[in-house]
């Protein structure tokens, strides 16, 4: 019998992040605490947010209603990269960068993670940005998954291409 596998990666859904964005910006636009504050948010190229109010506590409630927007579109904060508020001229501007895919030392620290505490057996190979583990037996692929939630990583993990 074949080994069965799957592989560990760290994505990020661009649409469902670009949906949250759209309905933050009509939120702010329509919100009475934001009226008058010139709140935006809004895209600065591929992997970068840019929100922008009159103060730092505006600013920072832009990126809690954006949070929320995330979290309701099944997305991991995880993937937010944020910088603190920051004076730009009159206004206040906070840096989002989204991050994806998974470091070398990352993959190398899950591998290890795999290799002392997870079944026998149980084979993790880094491929790129990903990470694929294969196993005789599909019982140890699950416990390998289990595993790999319970940890609390800094970066979001989805499994995919389970055989």
């Amino acid at each position: 019998m074949a080994d069965s596998s799957f592989d560990i990666v760290s994505k990020l859904d661009r649409q469902e992040v670009d949906n949250a964005l759209g309905q933050t910006a009509r939120e702010i636009s329509t919100r009475f605490d934001f009226k008058g504050t010139g709140a935006t948010i809004e895209w600065q190229g591929d992997q970068a947010i840019e929100i922008s109010a009159s103060a730092d506590d505006r600013a920072t409630a832009v990126l809690d209603v954006f949070k929320d927007k995330l979290i309701k579109r099944q997305q991991s904060l995880k993937i937010l990269d944020a910088s603190e508020p920051r004076p730009s001229g009159q206004q206040s501007k906070i840096s989002i960068t989204l991050k994806e895919g998974i470091t070398s030392e990352d993959a190398k620290k899950i591998s290890k993670l795999i290799r002392d505490e997870g079944p026998k057996g149980v084979k993790a190979q880094i491929q790129g940005d990903e990470l694929r583990v294969s196993s005789k037996k599909r019982d140890d692929l699950q416990a390998v998954q289990a595993l790999v939630k319970s940890q609390d990583l800094e970066f979001a993990v989805q499994f995919t291409n389970y055989r």
